[in-house]
């Protein structure tokens, strides 16, 4: 089961390298504007978070709608080659690998939260991290062409599919437990989905435009021959590097309260958007703040699926939407506003995503004085 779901990790992961690291490059080597690719961007989170609304009462997240939404990302990513030059096919595209990926995390996560004890999870989602690291890695060697990217995504998206049937198959000898008919309610805990949901609005600006807002400053090294694309890589690459530690490491820091946990990382995350507003050329503190991912991704991430697990009956539900307030809207609105900002001021950017994140600690901070330790949505 270890072997499964950590190879699942590591190709979905692979295609979120793809899909966050270069192609927002690949758009605009191909003559998107910003606020074309921000569109573009935010055409797959919006459809990530309308999604487990009909899993409410309609559809129940069961292991053939896994593979579909398997099947759904392989077609989509292959799909690129016929329209990455059509602005609204490209969307459309865009909105199906949305529709797919919004589907598959939610249901290992579940698996995994499940099936393992606590201080392994992190042991097993950092394979995630390794694929995502080593397609970085990779990839900037070979973006000469925009169907590169695509060819490394399609390659991804068929063994993601491939990882999943083998572990469709073990589900149906050793199927979970979870209470998926259990109540589910998102006002029982308002303040923290707002919190999740501003935190990555925040992530906006990274996710869709550190590429190139760092290459566009000269932080390459001319000496040794790195450009400022290359440095972006290794900025990149380091920050995986450091996640993957802590994903390793973190288990001591989980037996702590994880509400006061998820309190710490959207702190840190504040000053770690100050520090790429304020130094966009500093390259020293552009490599503190990508070591700054091992707490507001890495830790951030397994707190907060940890607690929602602890926190609703329904757990896959709970994960579904997770992944479609946090990672779906709130990636939406960060792409889609991101985009028209950094047209106005890329350093701007920054400094708005530190204020939204601050916003998210402040909603943090109302759930833990409302919150007991044994309420359950």
């Amino acid at each position: 089961m270890a072997f499964i779901i950590g190879g699942f990790y590591f190709f979905y992961f692979s295609i979120v390298a793809v899909y966050v690291i270069f192609m927002p490059k690949v758009l605009h080597m191909t003559g998107y504007s910003p606020a074309q690719i921000g569109i573009l961007f935010a055409a797959a989170p919006l459809v990530r978070f309308a999604i487990p609304f009909l899993f409410i009462n309609y559809i129940s997240l069961t292991s053939r709608i896994f593979i579909f939404s398997l099947a759904l990302t392989l077609l989509s990513s292959l799909l690129f080659y016929l329209f990455l030059d059509a602005f609204w096919p490209l969307f459309f595209t865009n909105i199906l690998l949305g529709i797919g990926m919004s589907l598959t995390l939610p249901y290992v996560e579940s698996i995994a939260l499940t099936h393992m004890p606590k201080e392994s999870y992190g042991k097993i989602r950092l394979f995630g991290s390794i694929g995502f690291i080593l397609v970085s890695l990779v990839l900037v060697n070979y973006l000469q062409t925009p169907l590169n990217a695509i060819h490394f995504l399609s390659f991804n998206a068929l063994f993601t599919l491939l990882f999943g049937l083998f572990l469709f198959r073990h589900e149906k000898t050793h199927p979970s437990s979870s209470a998926e008919g259990a109540p589910f309610s998102l006002l029982a805990h308002w303040p923290l989905w707002l919190s999740l949901f501003l935190m990555q609005v925040g992530f906006g600006a990274f996710y869709n435009f550190f590429t190139i807002y760092a290459s566009s400053h000269p932080i390459g090294i001319a000496s040794l021959d790195i450009s400022a694309l290359e440095m972006t890589i290794y900025l990149w690459t380091f920050g995986v590097i450091c996640e993957i530690g802590m994903l390793y490491f973190q288990a001591p820091l989980l037996k702590n309260s994880l509400l006061k946990v998820l309190q710490f990382t959207v702190a840190i995350t504040i000053f770690r958007w100050l520090l790429l507003a304020l130094f966009p050329e500093n390259l020293t503190l552009l490599f503190v703040s990508q070591s700054l991912h091992a707490f507001s991704f890495a830790l951030f991430h397994t707190a907060a699926i940890m607690y929602l697990h602890s926190l609703y009956s329904n757990k896959k539900l709970s994960q579904q939407f997770f992944a479609g307030i946090a990672y779906g809207l709130g990636a939406f609105l960060g792409a889609f506003s991101a985009g028209f900002v950094y047209e106005i001021s890329p350093q701007g950017l920054y400094f708005l995503a530190a204020f939204i994140t601050f916003v998210s600690f402040v909603f943090l901070w109302v759930e833990s004085r409302r919150s007991s330790p044994c309420e359950e949505g």
